[in-house]
């Protein structure tokens, strides 16, 4: 893949990628966006690798490493889109009309495509895949759901969040397809309003019975990006990070490095955590980086979750790539104060998605994971 322009800011702890204007050019023509469009709720993940690896070769001055060919095993190939037939049929049996596309494709990933639909009432948000609903879409509608459900509750300022209508299989099993409610998509907004709305999503009492009963989890297993997620309830916070996390990640990377550092690492795991720290858990969008984060109607909106109940501190492991500046920081700290240990911890919620970001695309990114289990073990000694 070309190489890019790029060049890295650091400001507030945050790498953010700032691409030169021919650069953002070519990114727009790698997500398959026209210039025109204003809405866009899945972002072609396409970029999201493209941009990291361009910083990875820029920090690494051309090393070996992150020159290194990515790992192709994990990939999908290109969704096109399809089963319009049932779509139009689902529009029709719900009494929305007689629904159809309009203006093309809104982007998408190697493992979903994205449209909208116009009906008799309304715009729609259509997304399909050829994974099955349970392996897709069954973990984002609740996603979606538990977070709006979550973020309406919780008071105002309060985050947007797309209602789910529908989501099942195709009938011919070759895939299948969600419908949600279509938001105008902008970006900019004010960051202390997004801070103190993530505050509130992450403060408010858990809608699922397990969660608030104490259990870290989800009622489905789901995905992040394309790798499987697996959310079976723990009332142990540290065992669920540990196997249904990093446990997980380690595993399908296959790597003996990696394998070695995590060995080293999950019998300290307690010493992360003080012994009188309440770890409550709460929803969590679980990917929350800057290609999933935008502006509705003013407010301020997230979506394309791999939602869970966990720690708070967990949602942050993106933040590397969510360019969180001083202004959501502070709206954030009004309502949740920083623990002693969360700088501490920052590296150990960091390296489940640089384990997922190797397992999904390779290169560079095995070193990040490494260094991140490095910076955890250090910080031990």
């Amino acid at each position: 893949s070309a190489i890019l322009s790029a060049a890295v800011l650091v400001a507030c702890g945050e790498e953010q990628f700032c691409p030169s204007a021919a650069c953002a050019r070519r990114l727009r023509r790698a997500v398959r966006l026209r210039a025109r469009d204003q809405f866009l709720l899945q972002p072609h993940r396409t970029a999201r690798p493209v941009m990291h690896r361009s910083l990875q070769l820029l920090a690494t001055l051309g090393s070996a490493a992150a020159l290194a060919p990515a790992r192709t095993s994990r990939r999908r190939s290109t969704v096109t889109m399809g089963g319009a037939g049932d779509v139009k049929k689902w529009f029709a049996e719900s009494g929305r009309g007689d629904a159809k596309p309009s203006g093309g494709s809104l982007g998408g990933s190697g493992w979903a495509q994205t449209g909208k639909w116009v009906a008799d009432d309304a715009q729609y948000f259509v997304k399909q895949t050829s994974q099955s609903y349970t392996s897709m879409f069954a973990g984002e509608a609740a996603g979606l759901t538990a977070m709006r459900l979550a973020s309406e509750s919780g008071g105002e300022p309060s985050l947007r969040i797309p209602e789910v209508f529908h989501a099942a299989d195709f009938e011919d099993g070759k895939g299948s397809f969600i419908v949600m409610e279509f938001l105008t998509m902008g970006r900019g907004g004010d960051a202390e309003t997004f801070g103190r709305a993530m505050a509130r999503m992450h403060l408010a009492t858990p809608d699922d019975p397990e969660a608030a009963s104490g259990k870290f989890g989800f009622p489905v297993d789901n995905t992040i990006g394309a790798t499987p997620q697996p959310n079976g309830w723990d009332a142990d916070w540290i065992k669920f990070w540990s196997e249904k996390r990093m446990g997980q990640q380690v595993s399908l990377a296959g790597d003996a490095s990696i394998d070695r550092l995590w060995q080293q690492l999950k019998p300290r795991m307690h010493e992360f955590f003080d012994e009188d720290e309440d770890i409550k858990p709460c929803i969590l969008h679980g990917d929350l980086w800057s290609g999933n984060i935008g502006t509705a109607a003013g407010a301020p909106s997230v979506f394309d979750p791999a939602c869970y109940y966990g720690h708070h501190e967990a949602e942050w492991g993106m933040s590397w790539c969510a360019s969180l500046g001083p202004g959501f920081w502070a709206g954030y700290r009004e309502l949740i104060p920083e623990a002693p240990k969360f700088r501490m911890r920052r590296p150990l919620y960091e390296a489940y998605h640089q384990l997922n970001h190797y397992n999904l695309f390779g290169g560079g990114y095995r070193n990040a994971a490494c260094g991140c289990l490095e910076q955890c073990l250090g910080s031990l000694d």
